[in-house]
């Protein structure tokens, strides 16, 4: 695996839209294997293959806050409902480093995606 650089603001390739993915491959297992040892290094929560100069629809997430790591791999990740009900977020961006903004989100969605086996999936969020 591989820390790869993360493209920063004003970098106009982050403007650039991200292409879907056709399949799941070992070469697409490794851009994601990098992408997460990438997002632990930053240190961050999220990252988007386009941060790393990858306009592929491609997103890495661990949520855990502690040493206990639990990485989540979406690949042609779609949202397929969100509450109506909000909640507020202090958020970061590794792209934009040392903003922070409270961002209003859904409290819950439910979304499909191919996982790290390329196989479907479904995940719902949890208030």
């Amino acid at each position: 695996m591989a820390i790869l650089p993360i493209i920063e603001t004003p970098d106009p390739r982050l403007r650039e839209i991200s292409k879907p993915v056709d399949a799941v491959d070992d070469a697409l297992r490794a851009l994601m294997d990098d992408m997460l040892e990438t997002m632990y290094d930053a240190p961050g929560i999220g990252l988007a293959a386009i941060q790393v100069g990858v306009p592929k629809r491609i997103l890495v997430i661990d949520l855990q806050r502690d040493e206990t790591r639990e990485p989540h791999y979406f690949v042609n990740p779609e949202i397929l409902w969100s509450s109506d009900e909000l909640s507020l977020y202090n958020e970061g961006c590794l792209s934009v480093p040392e903003q922070y903004a409270e961002v209003e989100r859904p409290a819950r969605i439910r979304v499909r995606y191919l996982g790290y086996d390329g196989a479907p999936a479904r995940r719902s969020s949890t208030a």
